[in-house]
Order: C-alpha cells, then structure tokens, then sequence
C-alpha cells in the first residue's frame, strides 16, 4: 500500500468514525435511527375532559355589531369539527367556552374610571335585584354559535360582582387586601349568579355546567385596568357557602369552579399572599377550617392559572410537579383544572407586547399545554382571550381593533392548541410514554415533547409531539398492544402558510413518521 492510499484510508476511518459517534439536537443518531415512542396504554394518567377559551373581552362587540360572515368564520376557527374536502380542519373544535358575567363597568362608561372601552362589560343586574335581560348580546350570540358547532361544556366566570352592590360602586377594587363586596350582599350575589344561570338556559337554551363567582383573588385589582376584585380564602369560604345554598334552593344544575388561582404556585402556598394562598389545602382538604368540599355544588376540582410560571424551563416543571403532587396528597380527591392562559411573561425567549401570528408564541404556548398536561396532570386546558384586537400575545384569532368591523386573522397559535383540542376528545385517558431516548417529560421540554390520550375501549388514541429543535426528528410510535383497525392520520402545524394543523398523511402503526423542525404534530385515529 503506497503511503498516499495509506493516509487516505486512515482519513475515511476517522471520518466514519466521527460521523458514527455524532447525535443531533434530539438525541438520536442522525441518519437512520430513529426516536421511538412506546405508548403504554394500560398506564393511566388523568382523565381530559377538554380545551376551551373566553369570550373576553371582544365578544361584546364582535358578536353584536360586526358582519355575520366574519362572525360565522371566526366561530368555525374555535368550534369545527368539519374538514373539507382535503381532510383538513376547519377548525379546532374547542368544546369548552368561558363566558365573561360582566360587573356593569360598560353601563358606567367613563364613569367606572376603566379606560380601555373593551375591558369593561355589560351586567345583566342594572340595580339590586332589577334585571334586564337584553343585555350582553354580542356575548350570547358566541355562546349559541358555539353550542350550534357541538360545544357542550359552558362556564360562567365572573370579574366583580355587579356594581350596584360592590363595596365602592365600582367594578375595580378600592382595597387591594379584601373582597369588594359587603357580606351583607352575599346573598343578593348568589342570587344574581343562580338566576343568570336559569334565565339564559331559558332564553337562549344554554346550560352552563359551571359558575365560576372568582377570579384570581391573590391580585389587587386597584389599578382600574379591567374589572376585577380580591379576596381572602375566608371571604370566598363564606360566599361560597351561601352560592351552594342558593344554587340548591333554585335548582341549579351548575357547579361552583373555585377558586380560579391567579398563578399555580397559590394552589400549594402562600406565595408572599397570606390568606389568599395555599388554596388547595384552604378548600379541599377536611382538617381545613375553611373546607368546601363537601358543599353539593362545588365542583371536585382546583382551577388555576399557568401565567407567569412558565419560565425558566426548570422552574416551570418544578412548579406543575408541586401542583401535582399537592393535588395527588390532598386528602379529598380533586382534579386539576387549568382555566386559563396567554403569554404574558417577559424572558430571554418571548415577551407578551406584540402580536404575533406565527410559530414562535406558538411553539411557547404548546410547551406550556404540554408541560400543563404531561407533569401537572392537568384535566382541562383553556385559554385567555379567544378573539383578540390587541397588538399582544393574547389571542387565538386577531381582529382590527374597531367596533363595528374590519379584518380578521388566524393564528398558528389557535392551530398548534387545535393539535391538542381536536383530537383529544373529551375523557380520554393520558397514558404513559416511554422513550428510547430515556428523557423523562421534564428533560424534553427543549426538544421532543410527547403526549398520548386513549379512549376508554382502548380502540381510540392521540398522540400530539411538539418538536421544539431546529431539526427534524424521525419518529416511530410502538402502540404496544393496542388494537387498532386501520391507519393512522398525521396533522400538522408548522410555520408554512398552507400548514395550519394540515391533514399530511396516512400511517400504519409502527410506521416511521419525520416530525418537522418547530412544529406541532397529531397522530391519531379519532375522527
């Protein structure tokens, strides 16, 4: 061998060498390995019971005033099940809807000192137990749009109390530390909130399955930005309680969603809050002086908000980990339920100023559902606001900032939540994935996060992967035991115009799938 041959084959050696040892940014081999997820269906997690969003704050305009072409189209973007010719979604068939029972700061105008006209609302009570039930149209005309498209889970959420009985008149608070509303006016309150209830199944055949009378207490709601009130855990012990009675004596089907923690933390402490934290234990743990859970009509479940507890990335896990674990030691079984969510967060990665209809709030925002889901054990997911006018991270389908009409736009934020709520249909089980990777769920959330939902029959599953790396990744999926007929459809949201949780293609089970660079996939079943 001539020493030229020589160093050349010693040079090819090493190349096929380095090249054997090199790994991409997900762990795998670049080349023909790839990421294998085994799904282990026996393995049972929690029960989902959906995704939703609110009507706040644009619903009183959108759906009064503006063109029922625009409206009808916005309404399919949140609520489809339908898909066109192609396969593809109309939309992301949310099946849960928050609607905002307004305070009556829109009544007041300049007067209620809140001086974006958005964020003020109409409310049903013009003065102590006087109704006029015209009011909030925009509001119900989504809410029957919504049930028209299938949406069965409604929940009533309240800001403030009507001002005609709150503590200053106002639908702000004058005392950031305490309720704005007398106890003396509890009563006229429940009354209020069962009566709603009532009338509107009445009027416009909506039932709504909870009233949520809170909205994160732990605020103090003074700097007249929106309505809004705080409130000590005893306070909302005490009004609780007479909202239970009234609610039985009315015969109200609905329950009471409590407590509607302003970040995750409050659920298991006090968070520098006293009084207004450790909410899990405050209401449904026995030993607690204030415990709710066996009251008729409250709901078996903690609602809370994810913001502000989304980054660093190690934090964000450590905290769902102690939502779950708080949750998984409370003596009285309850779920977790996270009732809402925009990105408000200023970091490194992403700040809540500026609209953004593309992939990068996007991908932030799946991480967050994923993380919600897959550590917190998580037993429904909802979003802020629905329809947004701001130039903010905010919403799932953008409009102009105008009354009456204007453009309107979709987000790739609305179709990367659309990969979890379309297909994750209500109690499906979430169940254990394991990784040839070995990264536990915690070590994924910079790369391939995975989460799996089947049916009760086993005959039905969901598997939703966020590829958060520059790369893509492929992906091969062991079913382990499930018996599934036929194929499986893979739905994709990237960051191509045409690719809005686009039908790709059918796979069979055991079929290696390439998951894109930043990008959101569903693989599934369910129709």
């Amino acid at each position: 061998m001539t020493k030229n041959k020589m160093i050349i084959k010693i040079y090819l050696a090493l190349i096929i060498a380095v090249t054997s040892c090199q790994k991409n940014d997900g762990g795998q081999p670049d080349g023909s390995s790839a990421l294998k997820l085994s799904i282990q269906a026996n393995n049972t997690r929690q029960t989902v019971h959906g995704f939703g969003a609110s009507d706040a704050w644009s619903c009183q305009f959108v759906g009064k005033n503006w063109p029922l072409n625009k409206k009808e189209q916005m309404a399919d973007w949140l609520f489809s099940t339908e898909k066109d010719d192609d396969g593809n979604p109309l939309g992301i068939g949310l099946n849960t809807w928050r609607f905002n029972i307004g305070g009556g700061s829109a009544e007041q105008g300049t007067n209620s000192n809140i001086n974006d006209e958005w964020r003020r609302a109409e409310s049903f009570m013009t003065s102590k137990e006087i109704y006029d039930w015209n009011k909030q149209q925009g509001q119900r005309w989504f809410l029957k749009a919504a049930k028209e498209r299938g949406v069965a889970d409604f929940v009533g959420f309240v800001n403030s109390p009507p001002v005609s009985i709150t503590k200053n008149g106002k639908a702000y608070s004058s005392d950031k530390n305490n309720y704005n509303l007398a106890e003396g006016n509890y009563s006229y309150f429940a009354n209020y909130l069962a009566d709603i209830a009532l009338k509107l199944e009445e009027l416009d055949g909506i039932k709504f399955k909870y009233i949520s009378p809170f909205n994160e207490p732990q605020w103090d709601w003074t700097n007249k930005g929106q309505e809004g009130t705080p409130a000590q855990n005893s306070q909302i012990y005490e009004a609780t309680k007479i909202i239970n009675q009234t609610f039985k004596l009315k015969n109200v089907d609905a329950l009471l969603e409590i407590p509607e923690s302003a970040q995750l933390n409050f659920m298991y402490e006090d968070g520098n809050k006293s009084g207004r934290g450790s909410q899990v234990y405050s209401f449904f743990d026995p030993s607690s002086p204030e415990y709710l859970g066996e009251l008729s009509h409250v709901a078996p479940k903690v609602a809370a908000h994810s913001y502000y507890t989304t980054w660093p990335v190690d934090e964000m896990a450590s905290t769902r980990r102690k939502v779950k674990e708080s949750i998984e030691n409370n003596p009285h079984e309850v779920e977790f339920w996270m009732s809402e969510y925009c990105v408000l967060e200023n970091n490194s990665e992403i700040e809540g100023n500026g609209r953004d209809l593309g992939m990068k709030t996007a991908l932030y925002t799946s991480r967050v559902i994923f993380s919600d889901l897959a550590i917190a054990n998580a037993s429904s997911w909802q979003w802020w606001i629905a329809i947004s006018p701001y130039d903010y991270k905010d919403g799932l389908v953008y409009i102009d900032y105008n009354k009456n009409d204007g453009a309107i736009y979709d987000s790739k934020t609305l179709w990367a939540l659309g990969n979890y709520s379309r297909f994750i249909k209500p109690d499906m089980q979430r169940v254990l994935i394991t990784r040839s990777d070995a990264k536990t769920d915690e070590q994924s959330l910079n790369s391939i996060m995975a989460c799996a939902f089947v049916s009760s029959d086993k005959k039905e599953v969901s598997l939703v992967v966020t590829n958060y790396l520059a790369n893509d990744v492929p992906l091969n999926i062991d079913l382990n035991g499930l018996s599934l007929n036929g194929k499986l459809k893979t739905y994709l949201t990237d960051g191509k115009n045409d690719n809005n949780l686009a039908f790709q293609k059918e796979i069979m089970p055991g079929e290696n799938v390439v998951i894109p660079a930043r990008s959101v996939v569903t693989i599934t079943n369910v129709e």
